[in-house]
């Protein structure tokens, strides 16, 4: 074969060179395909004209905000929770811990007479440390994280209930709408708004500015392509100089920072806080993941894709009740997309792979 450069007239006039295409170029249907979240958004669109038909009160405008508003309540922590099953590593604690940061805001407030953005700063403080705590374990002991948090799963909960029994005598925390702050911490995590003459929650914005957060550091930034070089492969990161542990502590840690905001959310929208809540919502963190792309064995996924499985659960969730059926279809509707979430991204992941070979 010649091995003339591609400016000679004698390569460039060759009928078999000009007649074939650039194999390094997929087509715009091979990149679409190779998305992690093309599986959830064909679902979320087929999931939505099913509604749209069946259930009439499913389409009007104020139907779409309410299923935005219960889509941010799983999506906001999902963001994060997917972050971190992007690099390899679970958090079965972060329902519960929804609303140990709740719990411990307006406890810290009531009892000692502070101003409740005292509290809410606390809390978080106290999230990022539970966060950091999950992460060094993981990465000191070497014990599976699922061990690790379901550990910590079980201290909070039963922290949640003993210490709120022990302090108040009850298993719920004093109204706290009218301490010190209130007004201002409510603005912030749990107001509403008007557009187009449709009352909006708040939350939904803050969930669009997560997941687009989220979306710009994994491919946008150093850290994106550490998480998911510490997902795929956390030897071979390791080996080029990836801070393998710091990047693991760090995702639990963002996990903590989601879960302490939406815990802030549930105490300002309803002013008490139930210490027995949260259990089980971790489960629907992690499916909301699964669902929207993300590989259970990490080193795969996208925000929006993950935003896309919280969608399909508010939607589904939603239009159940709009089209009066037995809301006990919804958990059915879990374990179905589930097992048809992990089929379809194991193939979506295989396609990708064979592209790229």
């Amino acid at each position: 074969m010649s091995q003339s450069p591609s400016r000679t007239p004698a390569a460039s006039s060759s009928p078999a060179a000009a007649a074939q295409p650039p194999s390094s170029s997929p087509t715009l249907l091979t990149r679409l395909l190779t998305r992690p979240e093309i599986g959830a958004l064909i679902a979320a669109v087929v999931i939505y004209i099913f509604f749209f038909a069946v259930a009439p009160a499913f389409r009007s405008p104020e139907a779409l905000a309410t299923i935005l508003y219960a889509s941010s309540l799983i999506g906001i922590v999902a963001v994060g929770v997917g972050l971190l099953m992007i690099g390899g590593e679970f958090d079965l604690s972060a329902g519960v811990a929804v609303v140990t940061y709740a719990l411990t805001a307006a406890m810290l407030s009531y009892q000692f007479n502070l101003n409740l953005w005292v509290g809410v700063i606390l809390a978080m403080i106290f999230s990022l440390f539970v966060g950091f705590i999950n992460g060094y374990l993981v990465v000191r002991t070497g014990i599976p994280s699922f061990l690790i948090t379901l550990g910590t799963f079980f201290a909070l909960q039963g922290v949640n209930l003993g210490v709120t029994k022990l302090v108040t005598g009850a298993v719920s925390t004093e109204n706290v709408s009218d301490m010190e702050g209130f007004p201002s911490a409510k603005a912030l995590f749990s107001s509403s708004f008007t557009i187009f003459g449709v009352e909006v929650k708040i939350t939904v914005i803050w969930w669009f500015l997560f997941v687009l957060l989220a979306t710009w550091i994994l491919n946008r930034t150093r850290i994106g392509n550490w998480i998911f070089a510490v997902g795929g492969n956390a030897a071979s990161a390791r080996a080029v100089g990836v801070p393998v542990n710091r990047v693991k502590i760090g995702l639990f840690m963002g996990v903590g920072f989601l879960a302490w905001f939406s815990g802030m959310h549930q105490l300002f929208a309803f002013n008490t806080i139930q210490a027995g809540g949260g259990v089980g919502q971790e489960f629907l963190f992690i499916i909301a993941a699964v669902v929207g792309g993300t590989l259970l064995t990490g080193g795969y996924g996208s925000a929006v894709g993950t935003a896309l499985g919280a969608f399909i659960f508010g939607m589904t969730q939603q239009g159940i009740v709009f089209a009066g059926w037995d809301p006990n279809w919804f958990k059915a509707f879990l374990g179905v997309m589930l097992l048809l979430a992990v089929a379809v991204n194991l193939s979506v992941k295989k396609y990708a792979t064979s592209r790229k070979a």
